[in-house]
């Protein structure tokens, strides 16, 4: 018989069933922390009801949700209104469906090329009914033109008024698109103020039901 004295700190090694018993324990308890709690709070994904009752799926619409404004471009009146971003699969109605305008046509698309002779000038519009969307572009081959981009309604009493877009003196081309605020013609008054003939090339595409060109004149 040995006379040594036994270590406090000695103690037997756990057998192999014993570790693959504790972890197998630890991933069943892991899994049910994620089943139950991190699913339902981070993601709104909740296959056993209990984070709807507990309260945890509330948590992640908080957590995705924002806001964000969008335009009643219908109205034409500037009305605003006002969208969250949902859950994950959980789609909700825009205060403003037209938003997304279904057509009965595809969209049309039209190049013109307009010759500009010194103090020559000429107009390009679009018809657009209420709300239709119209894309553009336009350039002059070189040098630089008065614009003005403007909109009116040939039906108003009064045939001067107008509403303008935008107004440039010097002006080598623009891109941008437009939804027209009213039913109305829409489009491009240039003048060549140089003392060389220009040409100016114009892209238009949208929902427009036609295009009027008042053709070139001299000042």
């Amino acid at each position: 018989m040995s006379d040594r004295p036994v270590s406090p700190f000695q103690s037997n090694p756990p057998s192999a069933r014993s570790l693959t018993l504790s972890v197998f324990l630890a991933l069943v308890l892991a899994g049910c922390i994620l089943l139950f709690a991190v699913l339902p709070a981070e993601y709104g994904i909740d296959p056993t009801g209990i984070g709807r009752v507990l309260g945890l799926t509330q948590m992640s619409q908080k957590g995705a949700s924002s806001k964000v404004t969008l335009v009643d471009t219908l109205g034409g009146n500037g009305k605003l209104g006002k969208a969250q971003v949902p859950a994950t699969g959980e789609p909700i109605p825009l205060p403003n469906p037209a938003v997304r305008q279904k057509q009965a046509e595809p969209a049309k698309s039209e190049t013109f090329t307009i010759t500009l002779p010194p103090d020559g000038e000429t107009e390009i519009k679009t018809v657009l009914s209420n709300g239709k969307m119209l894309l553009y572009s336009w350039k002059v081959d070189h040098g630089a033109i008065y614009v003005d981009f403007h909109g009116h309604d040939p039906s108003w009493a009064d045939k001067t008024a107008f509403v303008r877009y935008e107004e440039k003196d010097g002006s080598a081309g623009d891109n941008g698109s437009l939804v027209a605020p009213f039913t109305g013609e829409h489009g491009w008054y240039w003048l060549n103020t140089n003392d060389f003939p220009v040409v100016v090339t114009l892209n238009v595409s949208g929902y427009y039901e036609k295009i009027v060109n008042y053709g070139v004149r001299v000042q």
